[in-house]
């Protein structure tokens, strides 16, 4: 079974814990932290995009294709995969936050892994600490039941990801490591 990817670096959050500053742009090291993301992107994947609710024109100087949310008012991660959802022209949709930038070199390949051999529409990545949803490849075919779970009012990623059969995917410490930066504090 041959399927089609993108990828979109989630970036459309409020990021009330960093100020309200935009977290994709904030620097880590030189760097912005979607920088780092790309980076870490490009060598598993060419046909990627950014959902960004603001700085649009920042994030468009990275060259890749910028897209807000479809539902108005910052509704979650969850609004912004609807969003790449629904534009796709491929089958699966990589999904990658803009805010950690160490995750594994090879998630594509054993998220990919994982949806051919489970005949699942859907994988999202662990570690021996805890799961990681944001991480996750997504089949196209779960729009519908995505927006009828925002409609109802639901906005927890990971229990929209249980109730639709998801796959979860270990990861070691040797792959990469899901650190994600939440505040400025931790970009120190």
């Amino acid at each position: 079974m041959t399927i089609t990817i993108s990828a979109v670096i989630l970036a459309g959050g409020k990021a009330r814990r960093m100020g309200g500053q935009d977290k994709g742009l904030q620097i880590l090291g030189k760097q912005s932290l979607i920088q780092h993301v790309i980076h870490r992107l490009q060598p598993q994947i060419h046909d990627i995009s950014i959902n960004a609710n603001r700085s649009q024109t920042e994030y468009a100087k990275f060259g890749f294709p910028v897209f807000s949310d479809e539902l108005p008012d910052f509704q979650g991660a969850l609004s912004g995969m609807l969003t790449a959802l629904e534009q796709a022209k491929t089958d699966f949709v990589l999904f990658v936050p803009c805010d950690s930038p160490y995750f594994p070199q090879n998630l594509l390949e054993k998220l990919k892994s994982a949806v051919k051999n489970n005949r699942t529409l859907m994988a999202y990545a662990k570690d021996k600490a805890r799961e990681h949803p944001t991480f996750c490849l997504m089949s196209v075919q779960l729009k519908e039941k995505l927006r009828a779970y925002l409609n109802e009012g639901e906005r927890r990623l990971l229990q929209f990801m249980n109730k639709n059969g998801a796959v979860a995917v270990q990861f070691d410490e040797q792959e990469g490591r899901f650190v994600n930066f939440n505040t400025l504090e931790d970009l120190q």
